[in-house]
């Protein structure tokens, strides 16, 4: 079996019509819905693209890897999805985006090459690359934002679209009316069309890219198709850039309360520049309508890659994968982007098809067990074939889930972490780097935030209050609560999370086979075992160090 891995960067849980939405209608994602699970509590493990993407990558939490932020290494020797599938004899590669930031430093110490095949791994994260491209090609006075050669502006040149940087002048702009570049970096500009055939633009492109690989793919692979969109900048090409208006966007899940004497860190990212933008209702009225034409691109072309597979037989043999790294805000709870723990930004689509007959019963139905995004690792693993390496992934496997049974244990809380230390908050906050540090624990219903610093915590009652406008983490009468979740974050930071190197199964071996081999130590007379386990110990003893020389 072959596996399809598509993740949407920043789509929010709820915009999909399967989830709910009101006006948007997602006829591909449903039908991939009908085909499988869809999982209504999934979480990232970080609402940050990065973090999150190597929590993916690895099955393993932020703190386990170490990769807290965008363009922070991922270090050397981090065994990722890649390392473990082609041990099962399945290929693993990359199309699209990763934010993968490589641990040159690391690969220099260990003399790995990035021309090598191993160093080209490393510096992949784990994947064959058959093409990559992080999309954000903004440009400034110093230089680029990404210093790597784009393939997609490299497409744009060859289909005619001249400039250094093509992306910026045509996928990422629209027209105003006196002639100029009306970038898509202003959100102003996001009701304009993008200044480019829809068919070149980045959605379409990477779904063709997609088709081409797997056209010529041999033996099992695994190909994690990675879609810059619908994250910012929100412009996107006629004839999606007006099929929604102000009318369809949502009204702002936001309550003045919230901005009564709040939690100073959640004081501090409301007062940032995205969540000042977003609290502007122009800004919701132009951003959100062009978000939503994003997604409805990205749903037609998953379409068209579906209807592809289907008529080319590959369905039957493929299980494929609709997820998101993070969610976006809005204008939700007063923010913009993602960074905090609200549904909005950490909560995802989650959407899994198996196409075995073992999965018969569950298509078209959903699962509500808490599950986290390092679970597809531990899932595909097992998809594979393999065992499971519980001592390197974190995440647990979902083929129970998905084969219409329930495992005889499950967790009973979701974990998710956000390093903001590089961030202008830290420094609003006054607080150190080691400090700058969030951790969000999640039962079903009470959600805790805790916070390094010396802040209180922060909690939610999302049955009670299920926008989340209510902090309770001040409220006496909730100490009970605070507490009991105080401890799932305690029992998860105790989790065995560094011993990667020998398995449960490998240290049992050990024990085994340890009396048989080797020393016995600890012994009083020799009598506490088995004869034959102390024959090499018995027997006469040689005295040839005490025979003269000359006497031999």
């Amino acid at each position: 079996m072959n596996i399809l891995f598509v993740m949407y960067d920043q789509l929010r849980f709820d915009y999909l019509s399967c989830a709910g939405h009101p006006h948007l209608e997602t006829p591909n994602f449903d039908r991939l819905a009908a085909m499988g699970v869809r999982f209504t509590e999934a979480y990232v493990q970080s609402p940050i693209c990065g973090a999150s993407r190597m929590s993916f990558y690895t099955g393993r939490y932020a703190s386990s890897h170490g990769a807290q932020w965008n363009g922070f290494p991922l270090r050397v020797g981090e065994v990722t999805l890649g390392d473990h599938l082609r041990k099962l004899g399945m290929q693993s590669w990359l199309i699209g985006k990763t934010h993968m930031k490589v641990d040159a430093e690391g690969m220099a110490r260990l003399g790995l090459s990035p021309d090598s095949m191993i160093g080209a791994r490393q510096a992949e994260c784990g994947f064959d690359a058959w093409i990559r491209d992080d999309g954000l090609w903004g440009q400034g006075p110093d230089g680029f934002y990404d210093q790597k050669r784009s393939p997609y502006n490299e497409y744009l040149k060859s289909r005619g679209y001249d400039g250094e940087n093509p992306w910026a002048d045509y996928a990422n702009a629209g027209v105003d009316d006196e002639g100029n570049i009306a970038s898509g970096w202003m959100f102003m500009n996001a009701d304009k069309p993008a200044n480019i055939r829809e068919e070149d633009s980045e959605t379409p492109w990477l779904t063709s890219e997609t088709m081409r690989f797997i056209e010529q793919a041999e033996g099992d692979w695994m190909a994690h198709v990675s879609y810059i969109k619908p994250h910012w900048p929100y412009i996107v090409p006629a004839p999606y850039h007006d099929m929604y208006g102000a009318n369809h966007v949502p009204a702002a899940r936001r309550h003045e309360i919230e901005r009564e004497d709040p939690h100073p860190i959640y004081g501090a990212f409301m007062a940032n520049k995205v969540a000042s933008a977003f609290q502007q209702d122009i800004v919701r009225e132009k951003v959100i309508p062009a978000y939503m034409g994003l997604i409805k691109q990205a749903d037609d072309q998953f379409g068209r890659l579906l209807d592809w597979l289907e008529e080319t037989g590959r369905l039957t043999d493929t299980m494929i994968v609709v997820t998101s790294d993070h969610g976006d805000y809005l204008g939700d709870h007063w923010l913009g982007e993602k960074d905090m723990f609200h549904e909005p930004s950490v909560k995802i689509p989650f959407i899994v098809y198996d196409p075995r007959s073992e999965a018969d019963a569950t298509r078209g139905t959903t699962c509500a067990a808490l599950v986290e995004s390092i679970d597809l690792a531990a899932t595909f693993v097992e998809a594979a074939g393999g065992i499971v390496p519980n001592h390197i992934i974190e995440g647990r496997s979902l083929m129970p889930w998905l084969h219409g049974e329930t495992p005889d244990t499950w967790r009973d809380f979701v974990v998710s972490e956000y390093d903001y230390s590089v961030t202008p908050m830290r420094t609003t906050l006054g607080v150190s780097a080691s400090d700058a540090r969030l951790f969000m624990v999640f039962d079903g219903r009470y959600k805790l935030i805790h916070a390094e610093g010396g802040f209180r915590p922060m909690l939610f009652d999302t049955v009670a209050d299920p926008d989340e406008f209510h902090d309770l983490g001040a409220d006496p009468a909730q100490a009970e609560t605070i507490a009991r979740l105080y401890q799932m974050l305690a029992q998860w930071g105790r989790r065995n999370a560094q011993r990667v190197t020998r398995s449960d199964a490998e240290i049992d071996a050990m024990r085994g086979s340890s009396a048989r081999k080797g020393i016995l130590p600890f012994m009083v007379d020799g009598s506490e075992v088995a004869t034959d386990l102390t024959v090499k110990y018995r027997g006469p003893a040689r005295q040839i160090h005490l025979v003269d020389d000359d006497n031999v």
